[in-house]
């Protein structure tokens, strides 16, 4: 295996997709983003938008039993562990007033902080990706250890009342003595009390078993995108196997603020029923009006992935080498599904965004990754150039062609098209000699033997 990684470490995905009337990722404003490149400002996917899409997809499709990371286990993004806990112990009959409080205490306990407000006061301040059965299998410990963990709880509970009571004296004489209101610093003297008051650390073997249930594990995506947990020192984070680049236009950017009204029914059917043109005009005009922007265009985006560091994590997860590189092929046929199949989902309903293919897959293989984005510096022009999607596929074939030819760490590859076009083009340069990369017709063949 390591003798054929040699050349094969990393997998380049490319993909050229034509949209229309569509908004998958906006601003703080509700505005289409974009970035200025090449002396243009093009239109901009962002790489965020499209991993959660990707990971989302194939998170989805493992867990209802289908693809490739069927039966695998996959992670969760939340704030909620808490909750999650929680409703889990209630399952192994704990009161509500017991198993929240529990949950969260021993979460602070390994360094995790809550919200401060009411709607966020069981969320954790932070997003943390865990396995999904994680807040299961910490009930399962609590519920265990219950005598001592409840006992520990209550010590830790007293100890914070009291070093929040003497937080709030002291900023009581704060104010008396002119000091700001919302200052926030304990004077020296409050410190050095609450740290004789000596809120109880979570015991070793509890905080052992917290850190083991959040831990990556054997969870395909965390393995794949990675996790960063700054708020727990000894836990362990994870180094991503994918990269991804944001997907931009390959042309100047093309985009609207369309103005829209919507129809109040009842209005209208009080309007369709009225006797007179006065009572007819009072009920004139649309329900609401707005604006909403929305973007069209051929977009270029690429993805790696290090199929050694996959293998690195799933080992570090707990998997032995047999099954790691198992799960590894898995992972990365459903990697190169959920890259040419999965769609930010942002106005799915209004724009069927979501429904859409690319018109063009380039796959190939290599000792590093391959990011062809400056193909594109020059913006693509329509009037002199023809169509975006045609004139973008040739040229970037163009350029891998030319990149094989100059390197030998990198293979000639694999292409897909799903463009009648494109289909077209292959056959032309393919009849000339010029296509260097294989073409496939099923998403399967895109990934290595």
């Amino acid at each position: 295996m390591s003798e054929w990684f040699d050349g094969h470490q990393f997998l380049s995905l490319h993909a050229l997709e034509s949209l229309v009337a569509v908004l998958p990722v906006r601003d703080e404003n509700g505005m289409a983003k974009c970035i200025p490149y090449g002396g243009e400002t093009r239109n901009l996917i962002t790489s965020q938008s499209r991993r959660r899409a990707e990971r989302t997809l194939s998170r989805e499709r493992a867990n209802a039993g289908e693809g490739a990371l069927a039966g695998y286990t996959m992670g969760v993004r939340t704030r909620e562990w808490a909750l999650l806990t929680a409703a889990a112990l209630r399952r192994l009959a704990w009161e509500e007033q017991d198993a929240l409080p529990v949950a969260k205490a021993v979460l602070e306990g390994v360094g995790l902080k809550f919200g401060d407000k009411e709607r966020t006061r069981n969320l954790t301040k932070v997003l943390l990706f865990a396995p999904e059965d994680a807040g299961s299998r910490l009930a399962e410990y609590l519920d265990a250890n219950r005598d001592g963990i409840v006992s520990w709880v209550g010590e830790f509970e007293e100890a914070r009342k009291t070093a929040e009571a003497a937080k709030a004296k002291s900023k009581s004489r704060n104010r008396k003595r002119g000091a700001a209101p919302d200052e926030d610093v304990l004077p020296v003297e409050v410190e050095e009390t609450a740290a004789e008051i000596g809120i109880p650390a979570l015991p070793k073997d509890v905080r052992a078993a917290v850190l083991a249930a959040l831990a990556p594990r054997d969870a395909i995506d965390i393995a794949l995108y990675g996790r960063f947990l700054a708020e727990i020192a000894d836990s362990p984070n994870v180094d991503g196997a994918v990269m991804t680049g944001p997907a931009f236009t390959v042309h100047a950017a093309a985009q609207i603020d369309d103005f829209y009204s919507a129809a109040d029914d009842s209005k209208i059917r009080r309007k369709a029923n009225a006797l007179d043109y006065l009572d007819a005009a009072d009920d004139a005009g649309a329900g609401m009006t707005g604006y909403q922007s929305l973007i069209s265009g051929t977009f270029y985006r690429h993805a790696a992935l290090d199929r050694v560091q996959l293998r690195v994590n799933l080992m570090a997860g707990g998997m032995n080498t047999e099954d790691a590189d198992r799960a590894a092929v898995a992972a990365e046929r459903q990697f190169v599904e959920a890259f040419i199949d999965a769609m930010p989902a942002a106005k799915k309903n209004t724009t069927a965004s979501t429904g859409s293919l690319p018109k063009l897959v380039l796959a190939f293989d290599g000792k590093r990754p391959f990011n062809y984005s400056a193909v594109f510096e020059a913006p693509i022009d329509e009037r002199a150039d023809g169509t975006a999607s045609l004139a973008a596929a040739e040229l970037l074939l163009r350029h891998h062609r030319m990149v094989v030819r100059k390197r030998p760490d990198i293979a000639g590859g694999r292409v897909l098209t799903y463009d009648l076009g494109i289909q077209d083009l292959l056959a032309r340069l393919d009849a000339a000699g010029k296509l260097v990369a294989t073409e496939a017709e099923t998403i399967e063949e895109l990934t290595a033997p």
